[in-house]
């Protein structure tokens, strides 16, 4: 049986980063590989999709970047949650809560 790709909603992917950065920095393979595991496999963030997300979100001030060295030793762009981000996170979380139950209240409709 072939697996069903899930299309993220537009903002749904800054989302998911901001969150994925809350336990530590990590470089953008490592957030990518992170979401994949958390989602159980569901989620698959391509690069074309994750890194003008990573760019979106370091010029608006919510991620903040530095380069080191990676585990597999080389040298990597890694990406750490602001206090701005933070609070962002707490915003998007919240809306994306309210929205996820609005639109399970339109499908329990009986």
């Amino acid at each position: 049986m072939a697996e069903v790709r899930i299309e993220l909603p537009q903002g749904t992917l800054d989302l998911l980063i901001l969150k994925a950065l809350t336990l530590e920095s990590m470089h953008g393979w490592a957030i990518s590989e992170r979401l994949q595991q958390v989602s159980r496999e569901a989620l698959q963030v391509q690069q074309g999709s994750l890194y003008p997300a990573l760019h979106r979100l370091e010029r608006r001030g919510w991620i903040k970047a530095h380069w080191a060295t990676s585990e597999n030793n080389r040298r990597a762009k890694y990406y750490t949650l602001t206090l701005q981000g933070k609070k962002q996170l707490e915003v998007e979380t919240t809306a994306w809560r309210r929205l996820a139950s609005a639109v399970g209240h339109v499908l329990d409709m009986a």
